[in-house]
């Protein structure tokens, strides 16, 4: 049985899937990067591999977040795409229609309008942690309130308390400040949730027309409080694709299949990478004023991959 397999590294989690010929999630998993990437990738492609039936084919590979050109020369991608392309992907595959797309995930958030199947705008926030889930797990360990429980805790809360959610230190002080206040602690983090969605709308998603059906996806995705707090915020139903947590993994698969079927072939290298030793370096070029910092990947001593230069001069022709 042919199947295909999307990489998803980013920051805070590594996800990895693998999609049958109909499109089907035969195997998802969300790892923490942990600031480990490759050490994360192999334990995933070795994890995969043990769930996989050995009559499963891998005919095609796609990498996609971050750390997608790491990945992408690593297992022999067939694609290597940028998050927008592999989140619109995915959420057309598993909601048809979908107009809005909105995907916070652990150090980044994004939005992204398509119409009739086409991204026709996005926008991206890497600037700002405000409303990602590493701030939501900090304020949850601070709360020491386990980071599963706080949607749940959100939608318990009976009066509405205004937290300022432009910035995550104004945050966090004014969640001490009302803490300090007396108001109860699912209002405080309900507060919170309707902050970070209102600063998520008032800067990723300014001037955007957010039309139905609106597609909610990304590791924030699981917090019930935040989904709620934008429903309420823009008075329309938000859909949570059931693998949500995962979806830039999914439409990278989903790449890789449509670009394999062109092809015919595929570059993946098999799973028996995950026992070969990698490791990655970087120089600065002095060939011209732009000072490129070029991050290379060895492969048992030899240099597979080379990125981060604005020309050709590092390029690697045949791998």
């Amino acid at each position: 049985m042919k199947a295909y397999l999307g990489v998803d590294v980013g920051s805070v989690s590594t996800n990895i899937v693998v999609i049958d010929d109909d499109g089907e999630v035969l195997v998802n998993l969300y790892l923490r990067t942990n600031g480990r990437p490759i050490e994360t990738i192999k334990n995933g492609l070795k994890e995969t591999a043990a769930q996989l039936d050995s009559q499963v084919e891998i005919a095609g590979a796609g990498t996609t977040g971050s750390g997608r050109y790491l990945a992408g020369v690593m297992i022999g991608a067939d694609v290597i795409k940028n998050e927008i392309t592999a989140h619109a992907v995915a959420a057309s595959t598993m909601v048809p229609g979908v107009q809005t797309v909105l995907e916070i995930g652990g150090q980044d958030s994004k939005i992204i309008i398509l119409r009739n199947g086409i991204v026709t705008d996005f926008a991206m926030n890497t600037v700002c942690a405000a409303g990602t889930g590493s701030f939501l797990d900090q304020q949850a360990a601070r709360l020491n309130i386990p980071i599963s429980d706080f949607g749940a805790l959100a939608l318990k809360s009976k009066n509405t308390v205004r937290i300022a959610g432009r910035c995550t230190v104004f945050a966090e002080s004014d969640m001490i400040h009302k803490q300090q206040m007396g108001h109860p602690l699912p209002d405080i983090i309900n507060g919170l949730c309707e902050a970070l969605v209102r600063n998520y709308l008032n800067n990723v998603g300014k001037g955007k027309e957010l039309l139905e059906p609106i597609v909610f996806q990304g590791g924030v995705a699981a917090n019930v409080g935040i989904k709620a707090a934008f429903e309420r915020e823009l008075g329309k139903p938000v859909i949570i694709p059931k693998y949500f947590n995962v979806m830039g993994a999914v439409g990278a698969a989903q790449l890789a299949k449509e670009e394999t079927l062109k092809t015919g072939k595929t570059k993946f290298k098999g799973f028996a990478i995950t026992d070969l030793p990698h490791q990655t370096s970087s120089f600065q070029c002095d060939g011209c004023s732009n000072a490129c910092e070029v991050v290379e990947i060895y492969e048992q001593g030899k240099v597979i991959g080379r990125w981060g230069n604005r020309c050709p001069r590092w390029d690697i022709v045949d791998n």
